[in-house]
């Protein structure tokens, strides 16, 4: 049984299914449109608890998905959205152990879900070349885990000049010039590792494989976009959603294989 404490996130759905994420602080407020609750009340009860507003509100405190935490965290930077990163930890073929170097940092979404891939026995390298994305990504990666994890190594700069040095088996780029780190992890990135890149735009794309192709040393290329489109089910009334998630960008994987 976890009980919620000062500093955790909690997530707050109401009887609409609406959420609310919070940070919890010893003598905090939580308001809404229908009252509010001290944190107070929140912190040492059950995750999956049931509380009351101020005015008669029924809300239930939960901890936030994976999920819940990325699409409502303040952004420094566009994050990866989830359905994308759960295709680059699957293509990417991320795994327990493993030694990911990626750029850049951005807002720290996808960073978190590559440490949490890793394992305790796995590292992150996370290179971010401006400054303020940098701390911005920390402060989101600290408030999710509640501390800096030992798994993750936060650098600034151009990825480029960390890629031998960090001699990734997997290299995951979210950087509008990815084809400038493919000459680096022919040199780097371990054989039989995986290139992963995510990218908006179709030129982005094809200047990304023809680099890659250039060399000779990647294989098993693969590009595609997510989509997804939730469907409404309530008793005999079973239909599609009105809207869906479209493009959000391309994702590029290749396989490095040894040179000759």
């Amino acid at each position: 049984m976890t009980a919620f404490a000062e500093g955790d996130l909690c997530l707050l759905v109401d009887n609409k299914g609406r959420h609310y994420l919070v940070t919890l602080v010893a003598d905090g407020n939580f308001h809404y449109h229908h009252g509010g609750v001290p944190h107070n009340e929140l912190i040492g009860i059950e995750d999956g608890a049931t509380v009351e507003s101020s005015a008669g509100g029924k809300l239930t405190a939960m901890s936030p998905k994976y999920s819940d935490y990325v699409l409502r965290m303040p952004r420094g930077a566009q994050v990866v959205y989830p359905k994308d990163t759960a295709q680059i930890l699957m293509w990417a073929d991320i795994y327990p152990g493993a030694t990911v170097l990626e750029a850049g940092t951005g807002s720290g979404a996808l960073s978190i879900a590559l440490v949490r891939a890793v394992g305790e026995h796995g590292r992150v390298v996370s290179v971010e070349q401006r400054d303020d994305h940098g701390r911005h990504a920390k402060k989101r990666i600290d408030a999710f885990f509640g501390r800096t994890p030992s798994q993750i190594e936060l650098r600034s700069g151009d990825v480029v000049d960390h890629v031998v040095d960090v001699a990734p088996d997997r290299i995951v780029l979210d950087v509008p010039e990815p084809w400038r780190v493919v000459d680096a992890a022919v040199e780097g990135l371990r054989n039989g590792g995986i290139f992963c890149s995510y990218l908006p735009t179709v030129p982005q794309v094809q200047q990304l494989v023809e680099t890659l192709e250039l060399t000779r040393r990647f294989m098993d290329f693969m590009t595609f976009e997510t989509l997804i489109r939730e469907w409404s089910v309530s008793g005999r009334s079973v239909r599609p959603d009105h809207r869906m998630v479209g493009h959000t960008g391309f994702i590029t994987v290749a396989r490095k294989r040894a040179g000759r």
